[in-house]
């Protein structure tokens, strides 16, 4: 297939990425980005590089990939509550500036033969091309001009966050709680530049009204910073913040919103990055969505006869990645909203929770890739030394052979015994919601049963199994009852992430297979 004029909407990384990447496919074709802002133009600090989004890159174009690395910053992992801090070595993460990486892939886009013009702003009915890329963002122009044609969904958050940074490396990225006068508020923050770290925070509503928030939001015009909350925040922050200023960029709170699409190209307009869908920051960034999203419309480009063959195969082959994704965003996002509630525990086994928090990472591979953090954390939920901890092979079977002390009832396994579903003091709960965070979640956790025990049970599916676990430990936080969670023998690795990260007591096992 030939393409001879190519129009992006959008001169974001996702847009400049696929500019350059069909550029280079297509020589002879004339590719034009159109950018409404000043090339230096950004709003937010750094954005984050994970090793497999690395490897992505390197495999589509290692040009622009090696520019991307030598302009980055590499950094660790930590998490740090109530003065006690688990760290997590690993040598591929790396962090760079926004606008450093629009400068990289602005460079390479026209080393390519884009043609880039800045502070113009087109739609789609305004431009004469083959194919019209909309990466216009989250406000997508584009998508509301076809609104009928990609009806789109968008769901708000819960939870507010602010965006800010500070002037200094952080030594480390670091989540970290701190609590005030008007309740918690939880930093995501990490290192991207020698002198500069990007430094997100987030709370309640009830917290975020109680320390006057709403006023000073409302208060804040769209292109100010707010600054009363920076203030606030600094000082809360002072300890993390080494007595660094935070630093605004429009900051403002804000309520993340989900963007997903029923259809993500029509006619010869397609959709690209944060226009055709969102994931919650705590999984991933949306540059990455957007770059990932450009090296999968390229390879379908280049192996159709015809457009709508390309756009069919982008959508069919990338949609199934990008919807697993915000899947685990989804409950991410859920689990960060509601991080307060656990920050009881040892900080090691806090890190086990977090890492295994959305089903992407089982405690068997977190052993393996990070094996002293993960020791202390399994010995924190057994209560005992770290020496007793077995290495990954053969961990969840330790895992499940912890004897358990509820109570006063003492059982020799984490492995509830059919006795306990006969039990008349056992209430089960046949689990029917699609989130453990819906209202019918809500009223059985502000009026949960009367009762010893609380068996979970549901659907064989495995995002049925996570909700359940979801639920059990919202339940652990308003019930002395012991929580049990059934899933079948597929889910072991689930029910085991459970257990270790004090979202239910006990499991049971059904021979069932998940469907």
């Amino acid at each position: 297939m030939k393409l001879t004029r190519i129009a992006v909407l959008g001169g974001g990384p996702g847009g400049l990425y696929a500019a350059r990447l069909l550029k280079l496919r297509h020589p002879d074709a004339n590719v034009v980005v159109y950018e409404q802002s000043s090339p230096d133009t950004t709003f937010g600090f750094g954005v984050g590089l994970a090793s497999r989004t690395q490897r992505n890159l390197r495999d589509a174009d290692s040009a622009s990939l090696d520019e991307i690395v030598d302009a980055s910053w590499p950094h660790e992992m930590s998490m740090q509550v109530n003065g006690n801090v688990a760290r997590i070595s690993h040598g591929e993460l790396l962090a760079i500036g926004r606008t450093d990486l629009l400068a990289v892939l602005q460079k390479h886009a026209r080393h390519a033969g884009v043609e880039l013009r800045f502070g113009e702003r087109r739609r789609p009915a305004e431009v004469d091309a083959d194919l019209v890329i909309a990466a216009d963002g989250i406000n997508s122009a584009a998508r509301q001009d076809l609104i009928d044609d990609f009806r789109p969904h968008i769901d708000t958050g819960a939870g507010l966050y602010l965006w800010c940074g500070t002037d200094f490396a952080l030594p480390s990225a670091v989540f970290t709680p701190v609590t005030t006068e008007h309740g918690t508020f939880v930093a995501h923050a990490y290192p991207y530049a020698s002198d500069r770290s990007t430094f997100l925070i987030e709370t309640d509503e009830t917290t975020w009204r109680n320390a006057g928030f709403d006023v000073t939001t409302d208060q804040t015009a769209p292109q100010d910073s707010d600054e009363k909350s920076l203030k606030y925040l600094q000082d809360a922050f002072v300890e993390a913040l080494d007595g660094h200023p935070l630093i605004g960029n429009r900051t403002r709170w804000m309520r993340f919103r989900t963007v997903s699409c029923e259809r993500w190209h029509t006619g010869n307009v397609v959709l690209l990055g944060d226009s055709a869908h969102t994931a919650h920051y705590s999984i991933g960034s949306g540059t990455k969505l957007a770059m990932e999203d450009a090296i999968a419309l390229d390879r379908a480009i280049a192996s159709a006869a015809t457009l709508e063959d390309a756009l069919d195969t982008y959508e069919r082959v990338r949609r199934p990645d990008v919807e697993y994704l915000q899947e685990i965003a989804v409950r991410s996002e859920l689990w960060w909203e509601s991080f307060p509630a656990r920050t009881d525990l040892p900080v090691e086994q806090l890190m086990l929770a977090y890492m295994t928090r959305a089903g992407k990472v089982s405690v068997e591979h977190f052993l393996e890739y990070a094996p002293d953090v993960a020791r202390r954390g399994l010995a924190a939920y057994a209560g005992v030394s770290a020496e007793e901890v077995p290495g990954a092979n053969g961990i969840e079977a330790w895992v499940l052979r912890q004897p358990l002390d509820h109570r006063g009832q003492q059982f020799a396994s984490r492995r509830a015994q059919p006795t306990l579903h006969d039990d008349p003091e056992t209430q089960i709960v046949d689990v029917r919601m699609g989130s453990a965070w819906s209202p019918d979640a809500d009223a059985l956790v502000a009026d949960p049963p009367e009762c010893r025990a609380i068996w979970l049970t549901g659907d064989d599916t495995r995002t049925a199994v996570l909700t359940r676990l979801d639920l059990a430990e919202r339940l652990t936080h308003t019930t002395d009852a012991l929580i049990i969670v059934e899933a079948p023998h597929a889910n072991h690795s689930d029910l085991v992430a459970g257990l270790v990260s004090a979202r239910t007591h006990l499991v049971s096992l059904t021979t069932a297979t998940s469907r």
